[in-house]
């Protein structure tokens, strides 16, 4: 019967869909990726920035940047047939960090932003994942006139878990980003795969 009704509807009985996060540091290009990638225009929660701003937010290594994400961004990516990955957007600035908790309910995994320029903005991303055991991967965005550092180097500077994928990219390419979130499902799926057969065993 069930069967039956698969075929009538035409519908895909092995749709999986997936939540993950895009964390990092304010300006490291959350929203461009999620835009990138996303197969539905992005729902965007950006406001412009202000004077109010100003003695909080760090404009020093993006002074070109005019507006923030104060909630979220959302998007939606198809991996293959099957396979859909919803994309959520967190907020950079300490501020907003009360938004996290929400977000992440029921985040399979997460991207973790990095801009090698400003390092350190990642550092509370990279905690908040490790302490929830959420499995990240790190995405290194790679920005002109930044130095480029390899993964292994980056993954010892943010002293991150053996193991702790730490991938190049550019977040403005689509297929850049695609492959982030690649490795990132793949990661995630080898992690829950060993807490289950740990707690089974």
């Amino acid at each position: 019967m069930a069967s039956e009704h698969s075929e009538g509807a035409g519908a895909d009985t092995t749709a999986l869909a997936l939540k993950i996060l895009v964390a990092g540091g304010f300006g490291v290009g959350k929203t461009t990726l999620v835009g990138a990638v996303s197969e539905i225009r992005p729902l965007r929660t950006e406001e412009q920035l202000s004077e109010l701003g100003e003695s909080v937010d760090d404009l020093g290594a993006v002074n070109q940047k005019t507006t923030t994400t104060v909630a979220m961004d959302f998007g939606r990516i198809t991996i293959r047939s099957g396979l859909s990955l919803y994309l959520f957007g967190t907020p950079g600035q300490d501020r907003f960090w009360f938004l996290w908790d929400e977000l992440s309910q029921g985040a399979l995994g997460a991207v973790v932003l990095a801009d090698t320029r400003r390092l350190e903005d990642c550092f509370p991303a990279v905690d908040y994942f490790e302490h929830r055991r959420i499995p990240f991967v790190v995405a290194v965005n790679c920005f002109a006139g930044a130095r480029s550092y390899g993964a292994q180097d980056v993954s010892r500077a943010l002293d991150l878990d053996r193991g702790t994928p730490v991938v190049l990219c550019d977040a403005r390419d689509r297929d850049s980003g695609k492959e982030v979130l690649i490795r990132l499902v793949e990661y995630a799926g080898r992690m829950h795969t060993a807490r289950l057969l740990d707690s089974v065993g």
